[in-house]
């Protein structure tokens, strides 16, 4: 059992309701504030069986231990107002940030925390959502990183960094600028052929010589579009991370720059629930090549 009874997760999309299961699943309470969130997300939660509090304060009030887990652009202001949440209730639950954000983005929300009085934990979560198989991994740092050592939750990984707020985010970020660079290189490379008119050839090319490649291609570039809006933000986070650690952070701003091309695609719409299937690579990357960019340029 963990140490944690009461666990809230901000918010419960699709990783922070399968989080949320998994931690009922280990015993604990999971809760959230549903207020003003959209039908999508109200059914994630009853999905991953989370109780909706009603207001932030509500939450806060109850947790020992506040997860924040959402598109990192918005992750500093729910700082702010968890924070805010806890000066109004007198509330100090721990205050995990779970995002894809920077050392430097993290430091900045641990002071927010701090100024409030609560106990940081800088966390980071790689893998897929659990429940998926293999477990997701929660690298989590700080002083005291122990509420969530001590949870107890099936699919879920707890391996701690060390005292240093920044660690885990930086462990986040690298492996991250490879997974999602990666996918964002891909779609570059079959959009660049298919406007160059070698569509059909690069194809063959690529099915003579890089078939375990081409398979990976076809399971995840035609499904990308779903996620590219909120991975756009993290391209900037890891492109922040590389600039800092003295190496070039032009090729994840690029990466942003396709992840934007492919929100403005008719396939953003979709959710992971709503993903057509059925969609080859050959008729994705028809669209992604007719697309512009959000700018009007291509």
């Amino acid at each position: 059992m963990t140490a944690a009874t009461t666990i809230a997760i901000l918010s419960p999309g699709d990783m922070g309701h399968a989080v949320g299961r998994a931690l009922i699943a280990g015993g604990n309470r999971a809760v959230t504030d549903l207020s003003g969130r959209s039908a999508h997300t109200r059914g994630l939660a009853a999905a991953g069986g989370l109780e909706d509090l009603g207001s932030l304060d509500a939450v806060v009030a109850a947790a020992d231990l506040v997860l924040s887990i959402l598109p990192p652009s918005d992750a500093p202001a729910l700082a702010e107002a968890v924070a805010g949440a806890m000066a109004r209730t007198d509330a100090r639950p721990v205050y995990a940030d779970c995002n894809a954000v920077s050392p430097a983005t993290v430091a900045t929300i641990a002071e927010t925390i701090a100024g409030a009085g609560a106990p940081f934990i800088d966390c980071g979560i790689i893998g897929a959502a659990p429940g998926k198989g293999t477990p997701t991994r929660f690298y989590v740092a700080g002083p005291d990183t122990g509420i969530m050592e001590a949870i107890e939750a099936p699919e879920v990984w707890i391996k701690p960094l060390g005292t240093e707020i920044g660690r885990a985010s930086a462990m986040k970020m690298c492996y991250a600028s490879l997974t999602k660079g990666t996918n964002a290189l891909h779609v570059a490379v079959l959009t660049a052929a298919a406007r160059l008119g070698l569509g059909d050839e690069m194809a063959e090319e690529f099915e003579y010589s890089q078939k375990s490649t081409l398979a990976k291609m076809s399971a995840v570039v035609p499904f990308l579009p779903a996620d590219a809006a909120r991975w756009v933000g993290e391209m900037w986070e890891i492109s922040a991370t590389y600039r800092d650690a003295g190496l070039p952070p032009g090729f994840h701003e690029g990466a942003a720059a396709v992840f934007e091309l492919l929100a403005q695609t008719p396939f953003a719409a979709e959710t992971r629930e709503t993903l057509d299937r059925t969609r080859t690579l050959e008729q994705a990357v028809r669209v992604y090549a007719e697309t512009r960019g959000p700018d009007g340029a291509d």
